[in-house]
């Protein structure tokens, strides 16, 4: 629900979840995020809202379409609501995977599709928050991790079959077997005279036919129980291709990333993207691991890159698809707190006179991807200031209610 409205301001924060996400993807955080901004900012109405489950196939244009129609008729209707008038409402945009893509499309067609280039925009969209968005393309080793999964659970199969055949083997079933080889090891012995049914002959060939099954049948039934493991790192693999055809067209991922750094410059609209962090984990892992594509060390991308850490996280996709639950993720609520100071101190940037449009030339992009198996610092950029190498702590205000997060 909207805060009453007695406010000379209408914050609306627009959640999209990503591929193959759902209304429940972020859990319980759009609400605990209204909850904090309406306490630190003032003089504004918050409304946290999230964009309903849409399908995450075909075209992204298509998409980009369906939610500009969408937050349309949201921002018509709260604006009407509130009693403000046209342009009042604050939008602010934060999607997680996926919805980082269609988010920063979106912004980029209202900006571009202004009949004047100077006139205000409409939706009047303040800022983008990303979560683990693969702005640059994702990381190698996600396709790495879930392909070694899914040769071990083939190796675990192969395991249990093998185990299964020699059960059979020592049940009676390998009896023929050793009954043949006996012979040569005492050629003055005759062979035992064979039964009338043939049972013998007939065992070796059901052991070989029997064994195989089971040995194929536990293949399939370790497939079959780690189905969603498995179809997990197929999905991504392929439902990405699919969803975003140009995620790996570094072309198109570059001028997406340009237009992202640059809209603060232009257009006074907040940007960053929190990344999932995983730290070296013994037995498991010697170096940091990412579920995207970091760009360079000092490339003009990297300041709006935020690292978010999660130690509980088995793998950089476990890490990303559970990135809203404070039972997944023990860096939950500073997650949620640093968005929220995010959106506060933008929110509150709006509201002092408007600067000149920058007359620097355009952030270059080009040279910003860094290579794959370079681990990301452990000192984690600060998520307040783009041009700050160094954290710093929160707002007092933001920190004090920070404790009613967690």
């Amino acid at each position: 629900m909207m805060t009453t409205t007695t406010n000379s301001e209408l914050v609306i924060c627009v959640f999209i979840h990503g591929f193959k996400g759902t209304d429940e993807t972020f859990g319980s955080f759009p609400e605990r995020l209204q909850h904090l901004l309406s306490e630190t900012i003032s003089d504004a109405a918050v409304e946290c809202v999230v964009f309903p489950s849409y399908e995450t196939k075909g075209e992204l244009d298509k998409a980009v379409v369906r939610f500009s129609d969408w937050l349309t008729n949201l921002t018509v209707e709260k604006e009407v609501a509130s009693g403000l008038g046209a342009g009042k409402a604050k939008i602010v945009l934060l999607g997680h995977s996926m919805g980082g893509l269609l988010a920063a499309d979106t912004l980029r067609d209202f900006v571009n599709s202004r009949p004047d280039p100077q006139a205000p925009l409409w939706p009047r969209i303040i800022g983008l928050v990303a979560f683990d968005t693969p702005y640059l393309g994702l990381h190698p080793a996600v396709f790495k991790t879930k392909a070694t999964k899914a040769v071990e659970y083939a190796q675990t199969a192969r395991t249990v079959g093998t185990s299964v055949l020699g059960a059979f083997a020592g049940a009676g079933f390998g009896a023929s077997k050793a009954s043949s080889s006996s012979p040569s090891s005492n050629p003055g012995t005759p062979p035992p005279p064979a039964t009338a049914s043939g049972w013998g002959k007939w065992a070796g060939a059901a052991t070989y036919a029997v064994g195989g099954a089971l040995l194929a049948g536990a293949a399939a039934g370790a497939t079959y129980y780690n189905r969603e493991e498995l179809g997990l790192g197929i999905d991504w693999a392929t439902g990405h291709m699919k969803y975003v055809g140009n995620l790996w067209d570094q072309d198109a991922l570059n001028r997406r990333m340009e237009f992202l750094v640059n809209s603060k410059k232009q257009e006074g609209i907040l940007f960053r993207n929190f990344y999932t962090y995983l730290p070296p984990t013994p037995l498991l892992s010697d170096a940091a691991r990412t579920f995207v594509v970091l760009p360079k060390t000092g490339s003009p991308a990297e300041p709006y890159f935020i690292l978010a850490r999660n130690g509980l996280a088995a793998d950089p996709v476990e890490a990303h698809t559970h990135m809203f639950s404070g039972k997944t993720n023990d860096g939950f609520y500073d997650l949620g707190l640093q968005a929220a100071q995010l959106i506060r101190e933008v929110v509150l940037d709006d509201r002092a006179p408007a600067a000149p449009p920058s007359t620097a030339p355009d952030a270059k992009i080009s040279e910003a991807v860094a290579p794959p198996t370079t681990p990301p610092s452990d000192i984690p950029p600060s998520p307040w200031a783009a041009t700050s190498s160094s954290a710093q702590p929160l707002d007092p205000a933001m920190a004090e209610w920070g404790k009613e997060w967690q």
